[in-house]
């Protein structure tokens, strides 16, 4: 079961100043330069704990600043155990859109308990950096965005009803994104809430790196204690939940010629040349709308190409061990008929990023052939929600980089302090 907590959030008070200056957005999308903004803007700014600057003293450092702030009274536990109701209001796919979830601590449980259910891979240089921090902070600054069934959406209906109200906390981000923050301690809310997550699992959407930090953490550094970690739970079924693909660069390739390339790849795929990118994202959405298997290839100066795989059954022949679900996957079809197979980048080489990159950007992916001189970028459609949970439903992960949940949580509305710094 999984298991559900109140806690005493940390969160900025007015010594801080402005709200909105003082959060960021996830730590892994800010360039170095947009990091010195923030601190520019405000010397408050969460980015210097979440995303501390220099050499191996950095995290040190950050242990320090985070002391330093809390003596200041710039950040300061709330009185009462709490969970946290967290809407967001976007425009994506030019549709104004809502997501409302929770933020509370969530009981830490390995994989193979079957309750907190991952999706993808992992990069270890992530994980260790998260590790490093977490071991010098000893908080989670950001929190774990997961997904749950909520069938008859009586969870919904109680945290929907404790934020009708004003909202204790208010920031825009620079897309626009509206985040809202209204803190919840009614005893009897939370009790609800905890009792309708007994038998249910948690789905890992975005935080990996983090959920598997905090448990290397709680096993080595803070033994003994119960181990839990703040996570934003969202309804599977909530239909403001944004999926955005994640389109793969490949650069580097000896002898690469798109010529063979295109014939090798006519064994397992239709071939369709669908010049400019309108063209091309064209004919991806009919193959998203179709429900085909589908991805298209760029190999510069506006030469697109629609692959479409002809057997549905291909992975599984080459995956036999490997579920429907995660052979059925668009990512599953390019990195094993594809990249693997047709390539030679192997797992390694994708984990290490060698041959390939990764980018939420579709213009980015298309101007790293043009501009940067990589051999070609794939373009992908989105993975569906459902595919997510049927993939991590059958203990199961998607290769690293599988999904892009949009908008991504903002950092510094609230915050999960473990215990007192040593």
């Amino acid at each position: 079961m999984a298991e559900i907590k109140a806690f005493k959030g940390m969160r900025y008070t007015s010594a801080g100043g402005d709200l909105n200056t003082l959060v960021c957005p996830p730590y892994d999308i800010i360039s170095e330069a947009q990091r010195e903004n923030y601190i520019r803007e405000n010397p408050y700014n969460i980015i210097r704990l979440e995303l501390p600057a220099g050499g191996e003293e950095r995290y040190r450092e950050a242990g320090n600043t985070l002391r330093d702030w809390l003596d200041k009274k710039v950040l300061a536990c709330d009185d009462e155990e709490s969970i946290y109701v967290y809407e967001m209001s976007f425009t994506a796919n030019e549709a104004k859109n809502s997501l409302k979830g929770f933020v509370s601590l969530v009981g830490l449980s390995d994989f193979s308990e079957g309750v907190v259910l991952p999706h993808e891979e992992t990069l270890s240089k992530a994980k260790e950096d998260r590790f490093n921090l977490m071991s010098q902070t000893f908080c989670n600054f950001s929190q774990i965005y997961s997904l749950y069934m909520d069938e008859d959406g009586s969870v919904y209906s109680l945290i929907d009803g404790c934020s009708k109200g004003i909202p204790d906390m208010s920031v825009t981000d620079p897309d626009g994104t509206v985040h809202r923050m209204w803190c919840v301690s009614d005893k009897n809310v939370i009790e609800k809430v905890s009792d309708a997550f007994k038998g249910k699992k948690l789905y890992i959407a975005d935080g990996h790196h983090r959920y598997e930090t905090a448990l290397r953490f709680h096993k080595e550094v803070h033994e003994g204690n119960s181990g839990y970690i703040a996570m934003m739970l969202v309804n599977l079924e909530n239909p403001g939940l944004v999926v955005f693909p994640t389109h793969r660069i490949v650069k580097g390739l000896e002898n690469f010629e798109v010529s063979k390339i295109i014939e090798e790849c006519r064994q397992y795929f239709d071939i369709a040349e669908a010049p400019g990118e309108e063209r091309m994202q064209a004919a991806l959405n009919e193959k998203y709308k179709d429900g085909k298997k589908a991805f298209a290839m760029y190999t510069g100066s506006g030469k697109c190409y629609v692959m479409t795989l002809k057997d549905e059954g291909a992975v599984k022949k080459l995956l036999p061990d490997m579920s429907d679900a995660y052979c059925g996957l668009d990512v599953s079809v390019l990195h094993s008929l594809v990249l693997e197979r047709i390539f030679g980048i192997d797992k390694e080489n994708m984990a290490n990023q060698r041959n390939l990159t990764y980018t939420r950007s579709r213009q980015e992916a298309l101007e790293a052939v043009d501009i940067d001189g990589a051999d070609c970028s794939f373009i992908l459609n989105p993975t569906k929600v459902s595919e997510i949970r049927d993939v991590a439903l059958a203990s199961e992960k998607m290769p690293q980089k599988s999904t892009y949940f949009y908008p991504k949580l903002i950092t510094g509305l609230v915050m999960n302090k473990f215990s007192d710094l040593k």
